[in-house]
């Protein structure tokens, strides 16, 4: 790791601490050169995936994305960027798991509906009306009303 005082690349690991949600390891160094102390994070490195869209195209996963589109769906809900953050790395998980190279976009956004469903039924709504494309109202009416008790959840009606 480059110093960032002097950039020396000489330096010594003082203390690794794995962070809260242990899926980044933080560690304080010392340069050898200049004696600067400073801070680095590591975190694991994925494999590449990639998405396929509905319409067929192909882009690559892009986390960013993802975090911004819970961000949306979240926004003024009493829903801080630390389970943001844990739910982004359960569906990241799962999609890895469940698919090998590719994944659809049903399968992220099944995954990210059905942790947001249990988390908040408003940032639900807010994102399944973006994800399921409603054409009208009474599909939106009939998502919220499979969010009363006891009700079943409804499964995404295919595209014509």
């Amino acid at each position: 790791m480059r110093c960032p005082k002097c950039t020396s690349i000489e330096d010594k690991v003082i203390d690794s601490r794995i962070a809260r949600d242990g899926n980044t390891i933080r560690r304080r160094r010392e340069c050898l050169e200049c004696n600067h102390r400073f801070t680095t994070n590591e975190a694991l490195v994925r494999d590449s995936l990639v998405v396929v869209k509905r319409d067929g195209r192909q882009e690559p996963f892009l986390r960013d994305k993802l975090v911004n589109a819970i961000r949306l769906a979240c926004h003024k809900r009493p829903i801080d960027g630390e389970q943001i953050y844990m739910l982004v790395e359960d569906v990241i998980d799962a999609i890895e798991a469940g698919y090998e190279s590719q994944v659809p976009t049903s399968g992220i956004g099944e995954h990210v509906m059905q942790r947001l469903r249990k988390m908040d039924q408003v940032a639900y709504v807010r994102f399944a009306s973006v994800y399921k494309e409603f054409r009208d109202v009474s599909e939106f009416v009939d998502e919220i009303t499979s969010l009363a008790p006891g009700a079943t959840p409804t499964t995404p009606k295919s595209q014509p």
